[in-house]
């Protein structure tokens, strides 16, 4: 009998917000009918990084901060998988910060989940780059990617809006599955062990779905709101930036579509071989 993968059990705290980015992801592919055969998890180093153990899908645990490049080699080498890389805040914009600029720059078909909490997790709570503190302001992973030329979908969820987050994990995979190029959201899911923000992030939030004069199509637009907003100590949720006309990067011919029949070299071979004949 042929064995398949058996998906682990989450190894979160109760409350954990990843699993509700698991759980917008889980019912993302079951909408959008996508056979778990033809997607591809690929995660950084975290407590986020254990979240393509649990799907069931085809998974690759990166070295930490590399994930985007393993997923950018997968989106060029296999173009018909759907390729979703997923980790968290300091994996991508610590040590990764740079392979996460030049992925937006280069807009690769693929999808990045950030799970944003602030702190590292796995090593017991340290700040990460996203946190305020007495002596820097956080960075803001969404305005970043505005920043950047060749930016085509930048979204924000949380964890706690469950509905919502659901359709932005969806808008994310129709964009990049339809070539549009790479498709970030980040997702603010608290870590309830070191820094329980449930309250204080809802109550922060402005949700930009919800607001009939916002254009998420309007990149001045969503830069000023961004603007506005963190001046009263605020953010944006919902989809902040989309470019609908987007063409994501032309990969190379693909791997995985190449005839690797040897027979079709032999001819050349021989050649090459003649060639040394005295």
């Amino acid at each position: 009998m042929t064995k398949t993968y058996t998906p682990a059990e989450p190894i979160w705290c109760a409350g954990c917000g990843d699993f509700g980015v698991q759980g917008a992801l889980e019912r993302s592919l079951i909408d959008l009918n996508i056979a778990k055969h033809d997607v591809m998890i690929l995660a950084g180093i975290g407590c986020s990084g254990t979240l393509q153990n649990n799907v069931g899908t085809y998974g690759y645990h990166a070295l930490h901060g590399r994930v985007l490049p393993a997923a950018t080699g997968v989106a060029f080498a296999n173009p018909d998988l759907t390729v979703i890389a997923v980790g968290g805040d300091g994996d991508g914009f610590a040590i990764g910060a740079g392979h996460f600029v030049h992925s937006v720059k280069r807009n690769p078909n693929l999808v990045y989940i950030v799970m944003n909490n602030s702190v590292y997790g796995l090593t017991k709570g340290q700040d990460s780059p996203t946190m305020d503190s007495s002596a820097a302001e956080g960075l803001d992973s969404t305005r970043l990617a505005l920043s950047i030329p060749g930016a085509s979908f930048i979204a924000r969820g949380f964890s706690r809006w469950s509905a919502q987050l659901h359709e932005l994990t969806v808008a994310a995979l129709e964009h990049t599955r339809a070539g549009r190029g790479f498709a970030f959201l980040e997702v603010l899911s608290p870590c309830v062990t070191y820094n329980d923000t449930y309250a204080s992030w809802e109550s922060m939030l402005d949700n930009l779905d919800e607001d009939p004069d916002y254009d998420p199509t309007d990149l001045s637009m969503a830069f000023s709101r961004g603007v506005a907003l963190d001046a009263e100590g605020r953010m944006p949720a919902g989809v902040i930036y989309r470019n609908d006309g987007a063409v994501g990067k032309e990969a190379p011919p693909s791997m995985a579509g190449q005839d690797l029949n040897p027979a079709q070299h032999l001819d050349a071979y021989r050649g090459i071989m003649n060639s040394y004949a005295v």
